[in-house]
């Protein structure tokens, strides 16, 4: 087993700033010794530990059961030592607990219970329950906090409502989601209908999280792209500015919305600390165009992964060096590990930005 096989034995140690500060004080745009790493679905498919888990559990029972939960949160932070941890888990447990329960298609992807067709359906969807239904959540993040002893950050998170929609109007998965950008053209009122609901469950899942530890919270506007730039914000960035001014949080949000490129002033408008950038753009470019206390995150390409160690480091030190040890750059991949990525060029990955040096 090479060292990118074998897993570390303990959590991180301390070395100057620790993760947690490190990350925070760049949520904060405030002066750090590096930028802080870590990585979209760091935990789950890339592992090896997470694959035997796999052979004995499923998906969901990983998700619904804190302990396991916790297990496969901290296994990317023993194996790598990232700056921070994600919660494990899925952005449509806030769905399954309005009422809509999902679960994974035998060809691969998401099926929804059924799929919401009318304005019953949609009145019909419970968001006060989310606190007492996602009750797992809050006891996976109790044992993950106690376990990372302050040193490593802890990131909550939930999909934004635009996002949510799509899979649930669509039923699951689709290759063209089309129903929810239907509905907002067709029949506003059963839209924003929607959105309220949405809105009221993920403040209270979000600030469920918050008491429960998380040092950050990252909304997931992972479809945000499906819009053009003239509906972005009525259909979702405005949705999520509500979610944060109500929320109100003590801790920094991160908002990344993937392939929402023309639209950095309506998303510095959701009042998030941090966007989150993907790798279609340059992440320096998107930096100058923001104020000074609105901080970055990423935005290395998913596919560099794939590539060897030293390809995947040179790319990394580029990023890096580009964006000229800037106050408030987290770095971060543009979206998720592959579940291809190999293992060493994760490791190079990290250690580079371990190596790298703001002052340099």
């Amino acid at each position: 087993m090479s060292s990118a096989d074998q897993p570390a034995t303990e959590l991180p140690s301390e070395q100057g700033l620790n993760g947690r500060d490190r990350f925070l004080r760049a949520c904060r745009c405030q002066a750090v010794d590096r930028p802080p790493v870590w990585l979209m679905r760091q935990a789950g498919r890339a592992l090896p530990e997470y694959r035997q888990l796999k052979e004995r559990f499923s998906f969901l029972d990983l998700v619904r059961t804190p302990g396991l939960a916790a297990e496969v949160t901290l296994q990317p932070i023993k194996r790598f030592g990232f700056d921070a941890a994600i919660l494990f888990s899925d952005i449509l447990v806030v769905c399954e607990a309005m009422g809509q329960g999902y679960h994974f298609r035998d060809g691969g992807g998401i099926q929804m219970d059924y799929r919401l067709a009318s304005t019953s359906d949609i009145d019909k969807l419970q968001p006060e329950a989310v606190d007492e239904r996602l009750q797992y959540a809050s006891a996976a993040l109790g044992l993950i906090k106690t376990a990372l002893e302050g040193r490593t950050a802890l990131i909550g998170f939930s999909g934004s409502p635009w996002t949510l929609a799509n899979f649930m109007l669509e039923g699951g998965s689709s290759t063209n989601f089309t129903r929810a950008r239907g509905l907002l053209e067709e029949d506003p009122r059963a839209y924003k209908l929607l959105m309220r609901k949405l809105r009221q469950a993920i403040i209270g899942y979000l600030r469920m999280q918050i008491k429960a530890g998380a040092d950050a919270l990252q909304i997931f506007d992972t479809l945000g792209g499906a819009l053009g730039p003239d509906r972005f914000a009525a259909a979702s960035g405005d949705w999520i500015a509500e979610i944060i001014a109500e929320l109100d949080s003590p801790v920094p949000v991160i908002v990344f919305s993937k392939g929402v490129n023309d639209s950095w002033e309506v998303l510095q408008r959701t009042g998030a600390q941090v966007l989150g950038v993907d790798w279609t753009v340059d992440l320096a470019a998107v930096r100058s165009l923001l104020p000074a206390n609105v901080a970055v995150q990423g935005n290395l390409d998913p596919a560099l992964l794939l590539a060897s160690p030293e390809e995947t480091a040179a790319a990394t030190r580029r990023l890096l060096e580009s964006m000229g040890g800037c106050r408030g750059h987290i770095c971060n991949l543009g979206h998720g590990v592959p579940p291809e990525a190999r293992l060493d060029s994760i490791r190079a990955l990290v250690t580079t930005v371990q190596q790298f040096s703001s002052a340099s």
